[in-house]
C-alpha cells in the first residue's frame, strides 16, 4: 500500500484523467460564441447573436421586482403557474382561435431551447428519425442526438424570392421511422416566414400518418409587411399533433431570462411533463408572476411587429446601395445579405474578416447546417437601437 501524508496521495499514485465518451462528438464552441468573442475583442458592433442591445419596459421589471418584494419567491407548480397558464392560453385563442387547456396544455419553460428538448426527449426514441429543414437552429441536432433519435436533412431552396421548404422533398424524407418533422416559423436564420401553401403542403404529409410536429415560433410576434403568422395553432388538424414552442424572451427583450411555453394537446403535454419535471422542474416564480401581470396588456406584443419592422427597413436602407444584396426578411429580427459581389472566400472567413477588418459581426449561416454548406451568405440581426445599427451601416456601406 502506498504510504499518504495528511491523507494526500504520494506522487506515485496521482490520480489519472479519467476518459468520458462523448453523448456530442461533433459539438465545439459554436460560432456565436466564437464570433461574439471576436466582436469583443476588435471592439466590432456585434450583430451576430441575436438579443437586443437595449432595455425592456421598466414596468415588466416593476412587475417582477413587486412579484420577489412580495414574497413570490418559493417553488412554483411544476408545469407554471396558473395565471400565466391561463394568459397564455388566452392569448392564443385571440390571436390563432385554437383552445388549449391551460390546466392540462401548456406548461411554461425554461426558455424555448429547453423546450425544445424536452419535446423531443419525451417524443423521440432510440432509432425514431427526425425531419430537420436546414439551415436550422444549432440546438434541433444535438437534441435529437440525446435522445438517440437521427436526423434526416432537407434543405431549403434559395431563390429570386429567398428560403424555401421544397415540401416535395419533405414528403420524399418521410419514411417508416419517421417519428417527428421539425419546422421553425418565422425561420432562423433566413427570416422566411411559412404561407397558407405551407401549412397545406405539410398538413398533406402527415395526413393519415403519426407522425408529430415540433413547431418553433420563437419568433411569432415579428412577422411584416400584413403577413400572419400561420401558427400551427391556427389549424387543429395539425395543432393535434403538434408541441408548439415560444419564447418570452424574444417577445420582451428579455433573452437572460429563460423563460418561454410550450402548447400541446393534454395527451402530448403528459408525456411532455414527465421529462421536464425531471430535467428543470420548475421555473423561477417571480418572473411567472411579473410576466402574468404584464400581459393583461397586450399591447407590447401586438406592437412589435410595427417595432421591429422599423428597424429592418431602417438596416435594410442603409444598405440599399452597398455591395451587399438583401435578401427578404419577412419575420424574425434577421436580415440575411449575400456578399458575393464583395468577396468569394468561404462564409466563416468572411464573417471573421467583416468582424476583425470593418467592425461589424455577423454570422455565417453555413454554420446552420449539419455539413457547412457555401452560399456566400451571411446573416445580421437588427435587433438593437438605432444608433448601434447606424454605426454598423457606417462601416458595411463603406465596403
Amino acid at each position: 500500500m502506498t504510504k499518504q501524508l495528511n491523507g494526500t496521495p504520494s506522487a506515485s499514485t496521482s490520480p489519472t484523467a479519467l476518459a468520458l465518451k462523448s453523448k456530442l462528438p461533433a459539438v465545439g464552441t459554436t460560432i456565436f460564441t466564437t464570433m461574439s468573442a471576436l466582436a469583443s475583442e476588435k471592439n466590432a458592433v456585434n450583430l451576430g447573436q441575436g438579443f437586443p442591445d437595449f432595455n425592456c419596459d421598466p414596468v415588466l421589471v416593476d412587475a417582477v421586482s413587486d412579484a420577489m418584494k412580495n414574497g413570490m419567491n418559493q417553488y412554483p407548480q411544476m408545469v407554471g403557474i396558473p395565471s400565466l397558464r391561463s394568459i397564455i392560453a388566452d392569448k392564443i385563442k385571440k390571436l390563432y382561435g385554437h383552445s388549449y387547456d391551460p390546466a392540462t396544455e401548456i406548461t411554461v419553460t425554461a426558455g424555448a431551447t429547453q423546450g425544445l428538448l424536452t419535446a423531443i426527449m419525451c417524443a423521440v426514441h432510440p432509432g425514431d428519425e427526425v425531419i430537420v429543414i436546414e439551415p436550422a437552429y444549432d440546438s434541433y441536432v444535438p437534441a435529437i442526438e440525446l435522445a438517440g433519435g437521427k436526423p434526416v436533412f432537407v434543405q431549403m431552396t434559395l431563390g429570386a424570392n429567398g428560403y424555401a421548404v421544397p415540401w416535395d422533398q419533405v414528403a420524399a424524407a418521410v419514411g417508416p421511422r419517421t417519428r417527428l418533422i421539425m419546422v421553425n416559423s418565422p425561420h432562423n436564420p433566413t427570416g422566411s416566414v411559412f404561407s397558407a401553401a405551407d401549412i397545406a403542403a405539410l398538413a398533406e404529409i402527415v395526413q393519415g400518418t403519426d407522425i408529430l410536429i415540433l413547431s418553433d415560433e420563437v419568433y411569432e410576434h415579428m412577422v411584416y409587411d400584413g403577413l400572419a403568422h400561420e401558427s400551427i395553432s391556427r389549424h387543429p388538424e395539425l395543432a393535434a399533433r403538434a408541441f408548439i414552442v415560444s419564447s418570452f424572451g424574444k417577445t420582451y427583450h428579455v433573452t437572460g431570462w429563460k423563460i418561454g411555453f410550450v402548447a400541446a394537446p393534454a395527451a402530448l403535454s403528459a408525456e411532455f411533463r414527465k421529462v421536464h419535471q425531471y430535467n428543470v422542474f420548475t421555473v423561477n416564480t417571480p418572473v411567472q408572476h411579473g410576466i402574468a401581470q404584464y400581459m393583461q396588456n397586450p399591447a407590447p406584443y401586438l406592437e412589435l411587429p410595427a417595432f421591429y419592422q422599423r428597424k429592418r427597413d431602417l438596416f435594410r436602407a442603409g444598405l440599399k446601395n452597398s455591395r451587399f444584396t438583401l435578401l427578404p426578411s419577412d419575420g424574425t429580427y434577421f436580415q440575411c445579405v449575400d456578399y458575393s459581389a464583395i468577396s468569394s472566400v468561404s462564409e466563416v472567413a468572411f464573417a471573421t474578416w467583416l468582424t476583425s477588418e470593418i467592425g461589424v459581426a455577423a454570422i455565417p449561416v453555413s454554420a446552420f447546417y449539419a455539413t457547412p454548406r457555401e452560399s456566400g451568405i451571411v446573416r445580421f440581426c437588427f435587433a438593437k437601437q438605432d444608433q448601434t445599427l447606424q454605426q454598423a451601416l457606417q462601416r458595411l456601406s463603406a465596403i
